[in-house]
């Protein structure tokens, strides 16, 4: 019987519980000061279609995602950010309520090659102001949370 050898893809790591409780720690600090400053919180599937993620971006933005195929023969791919589907979410339900302050923390992938110290998958927060005219939104954002 060939035995499988345990081991991880390229870029990819295991968190063992104690890095697990404190990035937990850290993640619950900062959604909390994010709903502080009334931020929502906004989750999406870590796919999406193709088509959505790639959009008009460029060879860079290609050849950062993760290709992956459902039952259904579709082609899809793991969220690289979570701007992309941020902008799906405002396209697709347009009764959201403007401004629509949202933060999200979860994790994306990127195909990339994965240098010292990078990861092909990590966590990344992220915060935006959608439906605000004044440009002040970001510097608000900022001020807030650095305070």
């Amino acid at each position: 019987m060939n035995l499988v050898q345990p081991r991880l893809s390229k870029g990819l790591r295991d968190l063992l519980p104690e890095d697990t409780l404190a990035r937990q720690a850290m993640i619950d600090v900062v959604r909390v000061v994010y709903e502080l400053y009334g931020f929502v919180r906004l989750t999406t599937p870590a796919v999406e279609y193709l088509d959505v993620l790639s959009g008009s971006g460029g060879k860079e933005i290609q050849e950062s995602i993760f290709v992956v195929q459902n039952p259904e023969e579709e082609r899809l791919g793991l969220r690289f950010d979570h701007t992309v589907p941020l902008a799906r979410v405002i396209a697709q339900y347009r009764d959201l309520p403007r401004p629509f302050r949202r933060y999200t923390i979860g994790p994306v992938w990127r195909a990339d090659k994965p240098g010292p110290g990078r990861f092909r998958e990590f966590v990344q927060f992220d915060i935006d102001a959608v439906g605000v005219r004044s440009d002040l939104a970001d510097t608000e954002s900022c001020g807030g949370i650095l305070d």
